[in-house]
């Protein structure tokens, strides 16, 4: 019988899959990504696998509306950088009206997406992967959590 513990997944991978940030292995969100979009933000209270909390504490992804924000700057200016050099710009026609409708539409279809990621870059970000989580237990959080408001937005 061979015990042989599995490879984690890297940071990135972690991160741009939504798993959990101390064991790489759980999901953070219930439901897989998809068009049906009720739920779809719905995290789960702790990691299924380690039993890492995903809610810090009471307002904890307010946060993540900055990072959120930051990854979609980042993709205007991407789309910008590209239509610039695949089709260019000019004032002369309605190439730049023809990029701000393609780049508003663009955030509108990857938003969702942007959300889930943006929650679990800012998780990342204060939960650390710990290669020994069997071992360990996860960081007691609950005098942080007052469940009288929790999800209270």
């Amino acid at each position: 019988m061979s015990t042989e513990i599995k490879a984690s997944r890297s940071y990135v991978g972690a991160v741009l899959g939504c798993y959990c940030p101390r064991c790489r292995e759980g999901k953070l969100f219930e439901k897989p990504l998809s068009l049906k979009l009720s739920g779809m933000l719905k995290m789960n209270k702790a990691c299924p696998v380690c039993g890492q909390p995903t809610e810090i504490e009471v307002g904890f992804f307010y946060g993540t509306s900055y990072v959120s924000y930051m990854l979609a700057v980042a993709l205007c200016v991407a789309s910008a950088i590209a239509w610039w050099v695949i089709v260019g710009f000019s004032l002369q026609d309605n190439r730049f009206i023809y990029w701000i409708i393609f780049n508003a539409l663009l955030l509108v279809v990857l938003q969702p997406w942007l959300m889930r990621l943006s929650r679990s870059l800012w998780l990342s970000w204060f939960v650390k992967y710990d290669p020994n989580w069997r071992e360990h237990g996860p960081i007691d959080v609950s005098e942080r959590i007052n469940k009288d408001q929790g999800n209270n937005w």
